[in-house]
């Protein structure tokens, strides 16, 4: 006989004793899962972005960026700077980027400089500016913040599609404005 139960509680079996407890059998590897937000191949962000957590991009971002995690996916464009613990550029990016861990995939294509701690570039990535070493570790964003000392305030920037103007009064669907 199996079944599911709630934590704490014991059903008995058929012979009477108890089942064990689902705790006791597997405890979970991880509490909560780990959020990812993501800016799709359609997208276009012109401005700062700031995450407590992970970042993937697959669009185009021209703006600052600060985040625990980045992930610049192949195919995407981002220009600008960049804070994360963690920095992994399989696309496109100009400026700078300040990260503990930075990784540059084998189709990378960086053109600025890189402060790290740590600084992997695979075979076929192609890097060109300085990379110089980090004194003091890059920490995540603990919370969102309006006016992050190292970012310009930024624009809001919506997760759901919205409608932007192209100058002349006709709205161009699939921008985030």
């Amino acid at each position: 006989m199996s079944y599911f139960q709630a934590k704490g509680t014991s059903k008995p079996s058929s012979a009477g004793t108890p089942e064990p407890r689902l705790e006791s059998i597997a405890a979970p590897s991880k509490s909560t899962p780990e959020v990812v937000s993501t800016l799709g191949p359609g997208m276009l962000v012109t401005g700062n972005i700031v995450c407590t957590g992970a970042v993937q991009i697959f669009g185009r971002v021209s703006g600052d960026i600060h985040a625990a995690r980045l992930v610049i996916c192949e195919g995407a464009q981002v220009e600008g700077k960049v804070i994360a613990q963690e920095a992994v550029i399989d696309g496109t990016f100009k400026g700078t980027i300040h990260g503990n861990s930075v990784k540059l995939q084998a189709t990378a294509v960086v053109d600025g400089e890189i402060y790290n701690k740590s600084l992997t570039i695979e075979q076929n990535a192609l890097f060109e500016g300085v990379a110089r070493r980090l004194d003091k570790a890059v920490e995540a964003p603990s919370t969102i913040q309006t006016d992050a000392p190292a970012l310009a305030p930024a624009p809001t920037v919506e997760a759901t599609p919205a409608q932007h103007h192209n100058g002349n009064g006709a709205e161009r669907p699939g921008y985030v404005s």
